[in-house]
């Protein structure tokens, strides 16, 4: 799979974990919305941190070429 389409993944399930939360905040309450909230956050962090880890690995490979 490449760099991109795990990037994309990981921000696609962060938008899903946030719409459960959303959901969970007006259905079950407060407590349950919350640790919805807190996954999507993660899922998001992972997924920033892996965009940055390849672009930096691309820069690298770019550098070693010249």
């Amino acid at each position: 799979m490449s760099n991109k389409t795990t990037v994309t993944l990981y921000y696609i399930v962060s938008l899903l974990f946030y719409i459960t939360a959303i959901i969970k905040f007006f259905n079950t309450g407060f407590s349950s919305g919350v640790v919805w909230l807190c996954l999507g956050s993660a899922f998001l962090c992972i997924g920033e941190s892996v965009k940055r880890k390849n672009k930096n690995s691309d820069e690298e490979d770019n550098f070693d070429k010249k």
